[in-house]
């Protein structure tokens, strides 16, 4: 079991009824009000553990917008949920929030935690030149509704593509 298999790109949260103009926190009040639906389109495995963990560092609050722990990984996972598209800063952002996973919530035997990135956007260079791919950090995109078939099948093909070419590394 490894971190690919388990997160897939795109998410669709049309079960969410977002409007078409949403604020981060209606998309976060969305999810845990729809939080089931939510899970089952994470996938298998994950167990809800908090919304809006707190972490205190060099006395200064932040807060994890979902903390999962995914069984089959036997390791935490860090949800930051974001508006638009990705932005390189966002990686620091959840590599400070992973390390202070690691250091305080980390149990015995489980793996080092891993994080996911929720953007309405991909920057696809962005995140290749962050080697976010081979790190414990990765960025998927979510839709609020579901794309037109034609894109919907573009875009399954591309993945199939790019699951062939990996495939043959």
């Amino acid at each position: 079991m490894t971190p690919d298999l388990v997160f897939r790109d795109p998410y669709v949260l049309d079960f969410l009824d977002l409007s078409d103009a949403y604020s981060e926190r209606d998309l976060k009040s969305a999810i845990l009000t729809q939080l089931q639906q939510f899970i089952i389109e994470l996938g298998s495995d994950f167990a809800f553990l908090a919304r809006q963990k707190r972490i205190i560092i060099d006395n200064e609050d932040f807060k994890i917008d979902l903390l999962f722990y995914h069984r089959g990984l036997r390791r935490l996972v860090a949800i930051d949920l974001k508006l638009g598209r990705f932005k390189a800063a966002y990686k620091g952002q959840m590599e400070l929030y992973l390390k202070w996973l690691d250091k305080y919530e980390r149990k015995e035997g489980e793996e080092s935690p891993i994080g996911l990135i929720l953007c309405a956007e991909k920057s696809q260079e962005q995140i290749e030149l962050l080697e976010l791919d081979k790190g414990h950090i990765r960025v998927s995109e979510y839709l609020t509704q579901l794309p037109p078939k034609e894109v919907f099948a573009s875009r399954l093909h591309k993945a199939i593509e790019l699951a062939q070419v990996q495939k043959d590394e």
